[in-house]
């Protein structure tokens, strides 16, 4: 994984491509209405469907609203969600999701495929560049904040459960000043 040099523009939804997409925001999710072209955002790593929905995740709600390409609506009659809104409303569940949300788009930015994480303390699935849907996630990242500490036991856990699935595990840490710094870290021995 290379997160060195120039911002691939795939990763950045074209606008003749994607349209702007229409979304109902509840209090649990973000769902594109069925009547959008789900097509063109599944193709590109948005969205899980659920039956006939496609269900986006707060990070690639807010991603695809910083770039101008969804619209979320709320409520009869439809009120529009801002970026402000969502961030809040979903922040007051999760402290670290401004954090997240830096990651993610910092990594969808450099042209990759990023999914959200399973097991314990991952947080996204990375794709390499042009292998979503031919091939499983490449890495896993882990996303941490300057001055929130993480125990050396913890890591050293999510280590061995990465290493058993045979991915490779990536560091992410977000400093004060939201610049992101990756760290591969492929084995911890304490002698």
């Amino acid at each position: 994984m290379n997160l060195k040099g120039s911002q691939n523009q795939a990763a950045l939804p074209r606008n003749h491509e994607i349209k702007e997409i229409k979304a109902e925001f509840s209090e649990e999710s973000i769902v594109v209405r069925p009547d959008e072209k789900l097509e063109s955002l599944t193709s590109r790593g948005y969205g899980t469907l659920q039956g006939k929905k496609l269900v986006l995740s707060i990070y690639e709600a807010l991603f695809l609203k910083s770039k101008g390409l969804l619209e979320v609506f709320q409520g009869a009659p439809e009120k529009p969600v801002s970026f402000q809104e969502l961030l809040h409303r979903f922040g007051d569940k999760n402290e670290s999701i401004w954090a997240r949300y830096l990651i993610y788009r910092d990594l969808r930015s450099r042209g990759y495929v990023v999914r959200d994480g399973f097991g314990p303390g991952i947080d996204f699935r990375v794709y390499e560049r042009g292998e979503y849907s031919n091939a499983t996630a490449k890495y896993l990242i882990l996303g941490l904040q300057e001055g929130k500490p993480i125990s050396i036991h913890e890591l050293a856990s999510i280590l061995k459960h990465v290493q058993s699935l045979k991915k490779k595990m990536v560091l992410a840490v977000v400093n004060r000043r939201g610049e992101i710094v990756y760290y591969t870290l492929s084995r911890l021995a304490m002698e």
